[in-house]
């Protein structure tokens, strides 16, 4: 089996068009008034982390790659590099993802990864670039295994996913509303990630999708944008803090801080690292199980509507 197959590094081909399309936002904000706002300490940060990002990509990449094409090696299967092989591999891919950012939410090792990408209280393009800086410490690349096993060339599954990115760019913007209703329903848009980006107790835990809004409709986390309730961007527990280093590793830190504890189980402890982000073995803190329980208990009339079913 080849193991040379290369493709573009689509993610840098997109650069101009992310500065291009970051400075048009902040032109149509300040024309037009409306759309979002931007914060310059806050925008620094994030375009901070974007630069973390590559640059630990750059110097941890090898380890997914090595990985990928070991499992290579193993298969079998080779499913080739036609147009359709390429489109099945997007869409299989964007499915991976759309697990992938699930456990990102649900598992607590995941969430000290992907947590720095919901640390901003704005949103805005530069909130796309808010990546992370310790991907590959999360072991989250396992997911990708199955498509390398069933036959698609490490190189073409890095590909799509570099596409898949590029797509999820442009929706982190208040500047656009609701597209037609046809594209709503299959595609992710502006207003299904800004719900995604949502501390509401509505929003919390939906929309994980990539590309395609369909995985959320079909795993029942979709929630749709609501006119009467506006996202508050953030986290539960905001950072209050624009420093980079702690954006990157503050989740990482409170982990060992609590799976550390004295007098625990080891079943607790553990839990501490991949229970749901708020468990604690106390019950002292809340999940997004107990935060919407606690809404409803406030909000009754809210039970059975979006992101209350």
């Amino acid at each position: 089996m080849t193991d040379t197959l290369s493709y573009p590094d689509v993610t840098q081909w997109a650069v101009p068009f992310f500065i291009i399309a970051i400075l048009g936002e902040l032109a149509w904000i300040a024309i037009k008034g409306r759309g979002g706002r931007y914060e310059t300490r806050d925008a620094v940060t994030s375009l901070i982390m974007g630069a973390g990002s590559v640059a630990s990509g750059i110097a941890l990449g090898f380890i997914a790659w090595g990985f990928f094409m070991w499992l290579w090696a193993l298969t079998p299967l080779n499913l080739g590099t036609s147009v359709l092989a390429i489109i099945i591999c997007f869409v299989l891919d964007d499915l991976r993802y759309y697990w992938v950012h699930r456990f990102g939410h649900r598992i607590r090792w995941v969430w000290a990864s992907h947590v720095n990408h919901h640390s901003s209280q704005h949103y805005n393009l530069t909130t796309a670039l808010r990546q992370t800086w310790t991907g590959t410490f999360s072991l989250i690349m396992i997911i990708r295994a199955p498509l390398v096993l069933i036959g698609f060339h490490p190189a073409l599954v890095l590909f799509v996913s570099g596409i898949n990115l590029i797509y999820q760019f442009w929706i982190h913007t208040e500047a656009i509303g609701k597209m037609p209703r046809w594209f709503e329903a299959v595609m992710n848009t502006p207003s299904h990630h800004r719900v995604h980006h949502g501390r509401n107790a509505r929003y919390l835990d939906c929309n994980y999708a990539g590309v395609f809004i369909i995985w959320d409709k079909m795993f029942g986390t979709f929630v749709p944008e609501q006119d009467s309730e506006a996202v508050d961007y953030g986290l539960v527990h905001n950072l209050a803090s624009f420093n980079p280093l702690r954006v990157a590793f503050h989740e990482w830190v409170g982990i060992w801080s609590d799976a550390s504890q004295s007098g625990l189980t080891l079943r607790q402890r553990l839990a501490y690292m991949l229970a749901p982000p708020g468990y604690s073995h106390d019950g002292s803190r809340d999940t997004s199980e107990t935060l919407k329980e606690k809404h409803l208990a406030r909000h009754p009339e809210d039970a059975g509507t979006p992101g209350f079913n």
